[in-house]
């Protein structure tokens, strides 16, 4: 099934920021091996962008609050057991059983003399 914005096929999730931005994402994050100059250009650019539409930084801010409170849940489930690898098994130090050494309980027997 394809999905459509006004006249536009939305085919990834990239397509969709887009369209709602109006602009492509490299011009606000950049791309990989860019030259200071091209840094210095799409900055500009972006800037002017900004300048006429004071709007875009509130479009822009709702946009990202959305989906962090739509994937937040996963996101924090996902970062809490990287940060918690114990959590992750549902046992932590306290509750895991005592390891068996193969020593009993028992008090010593005293040494004959």
């Amino acid at each position: 099934m394809k999905s459509f914005i006004g006249h536009h096929e939305v085919a990834t999730d990239t397509d969709y920021l887009e369209l709602a931005l109006g602009t492509p994402l490299e011009l606000w994050l950049g791309e990989e091996g860019e030259s200071d100059e091209e840094r210095a250009a799409r900055l500009d650019a972006a800037r002017d962008i900004l300048a006429d539409d004071p709007e875009l930084i509130d479009s822009v801010t709702r946009i990202a609050a959305e989906a962090i409170e739509t994937h937040a849940p996963m996101l924090f489930h996902s970062l809490s057991r990287l940060s918690h690898p114990a959590h992750s098994t549902g046992l932590n130090r306290a509750a895991r059983p005592a390891r068996s050494t193969g020593r009993s309980a028992t008090a010593p027997k005293a040494a004959a003399a």
